[in-house]
């Protein structure tokens, strides 16, 4: 999971090293500063070529990640072939229209589920800094680089480079080194699958037709992999229970929380999700009427292969999904649903995000300004 000193390599640390370079310019790693991570000095650093050192990184994530963008490769190439099937004989006045005939009351709902959502949204920070013992950062502060790396990172498509550099630049000024942002963005990766083990396992072990609308398996085989997901995270919760466990290698580990802090991590990441789902079942059309156990296992399964194809906010992928998953609804209908869904919950939080940011450097700029 990480590069340590004796040259092993490992995913974390060669990404926050890229971000470092990035956020840091000329100045990188001195040559022993694998030894003192925890506490690097960046004014200390030795000028170097970077674009060199960029090059490797890049040569070097792309040779370990030939499946994992082979995987992308097939999901995009998928959903856009599927995309463009469902799409064709769409008649965009049906659309535009149900864009008008979306009530304010539909808009306000979705719109309040997804406030709350991005709330909840922000424990994620919030607990990934207590668990690596940095208990003295204030919310507001884990709020804003909860908010903005996410938002931003997920809308740009590179949310472990861009969330990386966004969190680092934040939480730097409290102390914060390199090494936390890269606990923080494992700790928090954490809480996503396992609130997406527990909702969406839990979902398609109730309802596995639901599933089989979208994967085309078999109902018994789908309420076969729901269950499992429940089952591994029960083994997971074992596993954590008799003592502490850490996990990375030598230059670089981290303490996973206990038993009963997991049971808040995923409380965590299922309350996000669940709101989220809410704010995208508030558009849908009321007829025909759709239960919500089967919305949530094709929603959750369209923003799960969103998150794995890594394209910029999931776009076209979470499309395809919803409009192969539920044909009960007129496409017309639920192509208006998402667009909204769509500005709701990307791009207007998003230029929240980008605002804020904005504001927040200009603030950094002044203060330093009248220190001079």
């Amino acid at each position: 999971m990480s590069q340590s000193c004796d040259g092993e390599s490992g995913e974390a640390d060669s990404n926050f090293r890229f971000v470092t370079l990035l956020l840091h310019g000329n100045e990188i790693f001195p040559p022993n500063a694998c030894n003192a991570i925890e506490g690097t000095s960046f004014s200390a650093a030795r000028p170097r070529n970077v674009t060199g050192i960029i090059a490797q990184t890049i040569a070097s994530r792309l040779g370990r990640s030939t499946i994992g963008a082979a995987i992308s490769v097939a999901i995009l190439g998928g959903a856009s072939y599927a995309l463009y099937e469902l799409l064709r004989g769409i008649e965009l006045d049906k659309v535009l229209a149900a864009l008008a005939g979306q009530s304010a009351q539909e808009l306000f709902i979705s719109g309040a589920y997804v406030t709350a959502g991005y709330i909840a949204l922000t424990f994620y920070d919030v607990f990934a800094l207590h668990a690596i013992g940095r208990h003295k950062v204030p919310y507001s502060v884990a709020a804003l680089a909860s908010f903005t790396s996410s938002t931003i990172g997920h809308n740009l498509g590179a949310a472990i480079l861009t969330g990386g550099l966004i969190r680092l630049r934040i939480y730097s000024v409290w102390g914060l080194t390199v090494a936390d942002i890269a606990k923080i963005a494992v700790l928090t990766g954490i809480t996503f699958w396992l609130g997406n083990a527990l909702l969406l396992g839990g979902a398609t072990a109730y309802i596995p037709e639901a599933a089989s609308t979208v994967d085309h398996l078999p109902p018994w085989l789908n309420r076969a992999i729901g269950f499992a997901g429940l089952f591994g995270i029960g083994l997971y919760l074992l596993w954590l229970a008799p003592a502490p466990r850490v996990v990375g290698r030598s230059g670089w580990l981290i303490l996973l929380p206990n038993f009963r802090f997991t049971l808040l991590q995923i409380g965590i990441g299922a309350l996000d999700l669940i709101l989220v789902t809410l704010a995208m079942y508030a558009l849908l059309p009321a007829i025909p009427a759709v239960g919500l156990p089967n919305v949530t296992v094709v929603f959750l399964m369209a923003t799960l292969l969103g998150t794995v194809s890594h394209a910029p906010a999931g776009l076209g992928v979470i499309e395809a999904t919803m409009l192969l998953g539920l044909p009960q609804y007129p496409r017309e209908e639920l192509l208006a649903a998402l667009l909204t869904f769509r500005a709701l919950y990307f791009l207007l939080p998003l230029l929240l995000a980008a605002l804020s940011l904005g504001v927040r450097e200009l603030r950094m700029l002044a203060r330093a300004a009248k220190s001079r």
